[in-house]
């Protein structure tokens, strides 16, 4: 069973930064890691994605504030949030595509105050 870790949520002010991680057990081939949020009242959303070779897709809302990264050997993706705003504020979730299916992160909180 795939498990995936997230890590680096928390409280920010606007304008801050905040980094996640999020980090898949086992050493199976990942197609494609991303990110996806969900803020109250509001459907989950993709955030941004990265696949195996590299290529990356980002939200209109968070192109030139978010950069996501990922280290094939530790199976682990990132993304760095510059210039956090208040409706950056959700719940962010990790996903991850194997060819077998894909599996979410139990989600950690971000928080943008004004």
């Amino acid at each position: 069973q795939v498990q995936l870790v997230e890590s680096g949520g928390g409280l920010v002010q606007a304008g801050g930064s905040l980094r996640l991680s999020c980090a898949a057990s086992g050493s199976f081939f990942i197609i494609m890691m991303g990110w996806y949020r969900q803020a109250p009242g509001k459907q989950r959303e993709l955030v941004a994605t990265i696949s195996s070779g590299g290529s990356t897709n980002y939200a209109d809302s968070v192109k030139g504030r978010f950069t996501i990264s990922r280290d094939n050997a530790k199976n682990t993706v990132y993304m760095q949030m510059n210039s956090l705003k208040p409706e950056d504020t959700a719940v962010y979730y990790c996903n991850a595509k194997y060819r077998s299916g894909a599996y979410w992160g139990q989600g950690t909180q971000v928080t943008v105050s004004s």
